[in-house]
This record gives C-alpha cells, sequence and structure tokens, in this order.
C-alpha cells in the first residue's frame, strides 16, 4: 500500500493495478468491436480504478476538485483506438479544453503526462507563461519526455532536449492551431509488467508530483 500525506486514501484503492502483458496486447486485436471488447473488459477496469485514486490525490494537491474522464472512444466508427486513457481535470464535463494529466497505453509503452493540445482555447497565454518560466523543467528529471503530438506514441527524451528545442516547441504551441504540448513519462512495457500494482501507483505519484509545478504554471496558479 502507498503510504501518501495527502492524496490517495487507503480505502480509495479498488483493485490491482498491476500491468499484465495481456493489457498491451489489446491493441494487437483486429476490429473496432473486438478491440474495444477487450478495452473495456480488460483494460478499462484498471483506469476506472486510477481514476478514482488519482482524483482524490489532485484534489488534495492542488486544492481544486478533480474529476477522472475515462476514454470512451465513441465517436469511433471503423477504425479500432490505437491508445487509451483516463484523463484528470478540474472539470466535470471534460478536460480536452484545459491543461490535464492522463495516465495511458499505447501497444509499446505507458504514459504518465500533463498535456495542453490543441482544443484548449487559452493555448497562447499558457505557452507564453511556460516560456517565461521554461527554467523550470531543469528540475524534471531526466527520463521524462516531451511530445508536440498526443495523437503519436513518439516523443523526445527531455535529456537529450536543449533549450532552444524545448522553446520552439512551446512556440509552436503559441503559434499553431494545431500545436501541443505534452511532458511526462513513457513506461516501457517490458518494465511496466515488472512491477507491481503499488510499484507502479508510487511511480506515477513521483511523476505527477514532478508535473505539478509545469500545471500550475500552465492555469496560472500561484
Amino acid at each position: 500500500m502507498i503510504k501518501l500525506n495527502v492524496g490517495i486514501a487507503k480505502e480509495e484503492k479498488i483493485m490491482s493495478t498491476k500491468w499484465e502483458n495481456t493489457d498491451f496486447e489489446v491493441f494487437q486485436i483486429d476490429g473496432l468491436e473486438y478491440r474495444m471488447q477487450a478495452l473495456i473488459e480488460k483494460v478499462r477496469p484498471k483506469f476506472e480504478s486510477f481514476g478514482t485514486s488519482y482524483a482524490s490525490f489532485f484534489s488534495a494537491k492542488t486544492g481544486d476538485e478533480f474529476f477522472p474522464h475515462v476514454a470512451k472512444h465513441a465517436r469511433r466508427s471503423v477504425n479500432p483506438p490505437k491508445d487509451s486513457w483516463v484523463a484528470f481535470a478540474p472539470y466535470k464535463r471534460g478536460y480536452k479544453a484545459r491543461p490535464h494529466f492522463q495516465i495511458g497505453l499505447w501497444g509499446t509503452h505507458v504514459f504518465i503526462i500533463v498535456a495542453v493540445i490543441y482544443e484548449a482555447p487559452d493555448k497562447v497565454a499558457i505557452a507564453e507563461r511556460l516560456l517565461k518560466k521554461v527554467t523550470v523543467f531543469k528540475n524534471l528529471p531526466q527520463d521524462f519526455i516531451i511530445s508536440g503530438d498526443h495523437m503519436s506514441p513518439e516523443a523526445t527524451p527531455l535529456h537529450k532536449t536543449n533549450k532552444e528545442e524545448l522553446k520552439n516547441l512551446l512556440i509552436r504551441l503559441r503559434d499553431v492551431k494545431k500545436g501541443e504540448f505534452l511532458v511526462g513519462r513513457h513506461l516501457a512495457k517490458e518494465d511496466a509488467i515488472k512491477m507491481s500494482g503499488d510499484q507502479f501507483e508510487t511511480y506515477a505519484e513521483e511523476t505527477f508530483e514532478a508535473l505539478l509545478p509545469i500545471y500550475n504554471l500552465m492555469v496560472n496558479k500561484k
């Protein structure tokens, strides 16, 4: 059981959140109907468990009430999803229009991130705040990643990114309609399945703790 000063209460932990190889294999299943059935039966219960735990965690850490949003992929009619996730934001009706946290899966890895995607109407102001405080990224662990596209599994290791490259990505967030910005961690499938549920939750909590100063800048929270 994870011991926290604030956040995930012992009684709120619903189920084991240990990742298994079959969770990642869901994305190899052909056909929308069959892949969605596997997602719903195999992966979604874990996202729902994270949703309960980490909504409380973020509420305690930020002082704002957070809500979980488990991906439903409801608009898909042909192409099966290539990834899935649970997002966390202080908005009950949705998360895409604001900075938000996510835990999710691609077929190759788990991602644990904070993100601003193109739907955010105030992303120009968000980018400006991050550009003014770009040195805050120096405080992140060296195994963190950044990305400018939430639809791609690819990302750039932060330790391989110089200050100008980071600034250029934030400028793109500001100036390009489809510009996005994601920062966090990728955990390879092979490493994720070796972790116990408690080990993964500790890993996720440490990641979110490191990301909170970035989120606070994004939302202009003092």
